[in-house]
């Protein structure tokens, strides 16, 4: 497809932020986004880089009422040599697109999908931060803007992607967070949204987390909807456990979902000769084994925060310490090996890197930090 490129102008372009270290998570934004329309009749239409600006909606669009829609995360890291990594954004799109099938919303061209970040970052390639630890936020959308009121599947959407610069997603940075396991909510049940990154799959979580922060946890660990004794995910993470020298982790399907950090973690750690297995964990099996000493690191998985430790892991009115709240070996390990990989410092052995080079793009180098685990850390 051929895209209209509708460049802001110079002189209207909002100032970088020059503190890398206070960037936070999902509050800044670049300049452009992308926009495309779908029509029953027409198909998709009318590809367009333009100002990052409000959308204009009817008030009786489907998705204000009935939520038909979807997103993805991922990110784009400055290269050593001064270039952009896209890390596994194919993945992201076909993930996109099997949202899209469940619910019900118009499959997109991965290439057209792919075309449209790398353009976006070719316009806005100097809002990449350049300090270890920081990235450049992509945020593919689609909603359904057909104006009706009546529970019915869309004739007309709207897919954009925006982009912001980011820095650590939790406030602790890479150091241990305390989770909580929710015994009065649900996530997500059987044959529901639990495996889609679709807004009523978090919004379904956002008391639950209200009330982990306020009583001093991080995120909320959750259980199935059925028994409540299957662990399933965290709310912004998936959840892996290291027990007696193995790492086992809960195989994503209907109700959890299908995380691309997880899936390389677990590809690492089996090309590490790391013992993995996949199987439906009960909390039960993780209190024992912390009772009986072989539980040794609990860590999450996600775009937004890479690797993040789990130092305390709260359950029915009491607070079990994990790995003496301290960062385990594999979870840093884990971290070191996939920041080197994003930022091109260390082999790619599977070829998740797309490398883009935006033209005029000046040559900066990555900055590094003394220590990434530092890096991460809350400043």
């Amino acid at each position: 497809m051929e895209f209209k490129i509708n460049s802001v102008p110079m002189a209207e372009r909002r100032p970088k932020p020059e503190d890398e270290s206070k960037l936070g998570f999902g509050k800044i934004y670049s300049d452009h986004m992308f926009t495309m329309k779908w029509t029953q009749e027409m198909g998709w239409s009318a590809p367009t880089v333009g100002k990052f600006e409000p959308l204009t909606l009817s008030p009786a669009a489907l998705v204000l009422h009935y939520g038909q829609t979807i997103f993805e995360g991922l990110k784009a890291y400055p290269n050593q040599d001064g270039t952009i990594n896209l890390f596994r954004a194919e993945d992201n799109c076909s993930r996109f697109n099997r949202s899209a099938a469940r619910l019900d919303l118009p499959l997109l061209d991965q290439g057209v999908m792919l075309e449209a970040i790398e353009a976006l970052l070719e316009l806005d390639h100097e809002w990449m931060p350049r300090s270890h630890g920081t990235s450049l936020y992509i945020r593919p959308t689609m909603i359904a803007t057909e104006p009706y009121i009546g529970l019915k599947s869309a004739s007309e959407v709207l897919f954009f992607i925006i982009t912001g610069p980011v820095g650590a997603y939790y406030p602790e940075g890479f150091n241990p967070v305390k989770i909580i396991v929710s015994e009065e909510y649900s996530r997500a049940g059987p044959g529901g949204l639990g495996a889609v990154k679709t807004a009523a799959n978090y919004a379904a979580s956002l008391l639950a987390e209200k009330e982990a922060i306020r009583a001093g946890y991080t995120q909320v660990l959750w259980l199935d909807a059925a028994e409540r004794k299957f662990i399933e995910e965290v709310g912004a993470m998936n959840i892996l456990f290291k027990i007696g020298g193995k790492v086992v982790s809960p195989p994503p399907g209907g109700t959890i979902l299908d995380g691309i950090t997880r899936d390389s973690v677990l590809k690492l750690l089996r090309s590490w000769d790391v013992p993995v297995e996949e199987y439906r964990l009960t909390i039960g099996e993780v209190i024992e084994a912390q009772a009986n000493g072989t539980l040794e690191e609990v860590f999450g998985a996600g775009t937004a925060a890479v690797i993040s430790p789990v130092g305390h892991l709260h359950y029915q009115d009491r607070t079990y310490e994990i790995g003496g709240g301290q960062i385990g070996p594999l979870s840093l390990k884990l971290f070191d090996e996939l920041m080197g990989i994003q930022y091109g410092s260390r082999p790619d052995p599977f070829n998740w890197i797309r490398e883009v080079a935006p033209a005029g793009m000046k040559q900066t180098p990555a900055r590094e930090s003394a220590s990434t685990q530092l890096a991460m850390a809350k400043p």
